[in-house]
């Protein structure tokens, strides 16, 4: 666990508290000056209000359907983000009270504001950027071959930075971090004493993310640098990944979906096209979905038009 505060999980929720109290000030000003005005007798112009709101309302249904990264992001699109985003609103409250000693580090990068102040409703702050320790690098000459492109900075956390992804939802640092599971692995494996009939454990785990072109990580081995064991693994790690149904970022495939895309995968030289036969041959495929897999999963499944 790494709690530096009380209710921090992935990020710190006192942002969330202070936003709420921000609107509750609101809420409190406004009310009183719409009891100001019926007083006086003033009208208020409903109508344009209502315009505004709904304004506001698509603006942020345009940034919550960008979230979820489910569309490409167009030109058209990254425009009007880059709109939205120089939007203003005020702050009152101090945003370093209550947060994490690191945290309070980020910002201190740059010079506390007097209140209250207004900023934009999108933003890439110095307090979101991480930067990559020494530790974290990864030199071109290192000794276990690892050929992988090293993003600048460790996270990105940027609001606009993150929306603005075309595709998915993942920024290169998180692609990375994620991908670099596989450089742990091998570098831990190596340091086991293996008993001899074991010692290619750690090739044949570290190379299941390899393709079949040279494109893959964390060495960018082709077919013929990567024992048969490796490039089974990385047609069952494939196929795994993609009927997996306990995943928060997507929903398990049907077979049928499954398969076809992994037929894709052969045709782009990803995977081993003998290998990705003989896992439909054999049915192993259908074995494993009636042990792992969702009733509502297992559909039906031509191989026909994929063996040959």
């Amino acid at each position: 666990m790494d709690k530096a505060t009380k209710l921090e999980t992935i990020y710190d929720r006192i942002h969330e508290v202070r936003m709420r109290v921000e609107v509750m000030k609101r809420e409190a000003e406004i009310n009183r000056l719409r009891e100001m005005l019926r007083a006086a007798g003033a009208a208020i112009d409903e109508g344009a209000l209502a315009e505004e709101l709904t304004a506001l309302d698509d603006d942020f249904a345009f940034i919550a359907q960008l979230n979820q990264g489910g569309d490409f992001l167009d030109e058209e699109k990254l425009e009007r983000l880059q709109r939205i985003a120089q939007r203003r609103w005020t702050r009152t409250l101090d945003d370093r009270l209550g947060v994490s000693q690191a945290e309070l580090e980020r910002k201190g990068r740059v010079a506390d504001v007097s209140l209250p102040v207004e900023e934009v409703l999108l933003a890439d702050k110095p307090e979101h950027l991480f930067p990559r320790s020494e530790a974290d690098q990864l030199p071109a000459d290192n000794r276990w071959g690892f050929k992988m492109a090293v993003p600048e900075l460790l996270y990105h956390r940027g609001e606009l930075h993150n929306l603005a992804i075309a595709r998915g939802t993942l920024t290169d640092e998180d692609r990375y971090k994620i991908n670099e599971h596989i450089v742990q692995t091998i570098k831990m494996l190596e340091n086991l004493p293996f008993p001899r009939h074991l010692q290619s454990v750690p090739e044949l785990a570290g190379g299941h993310h390899e393709k079949m072109d040279g494109t893959g990580y964390p060495k960018g081995l082709t077919r013929n640098e990567m024992p048969p064991v490796a490039r089974m693994m990385a047609v069952a790690d494939i196929f795994e990944a993609l009927t997996a149904a306990d995943r928060p970022y997507k929903q398990g495939k049907t077979l049928s979906e499954a398969i076809k895309i992994m037929s894709f995968m052969v045709k782009d030289q990803h995977i081993d096209d003998d290998i990705f036969q003989l896992f439909l041959q054999s049915g192993i495929y259908r074995t494993y979905a009636q042990c792992y897999m969702r009733p509502e999963q297992i559909d039906e499944v031509d191989i026909e038009q994929y063996l040959g």
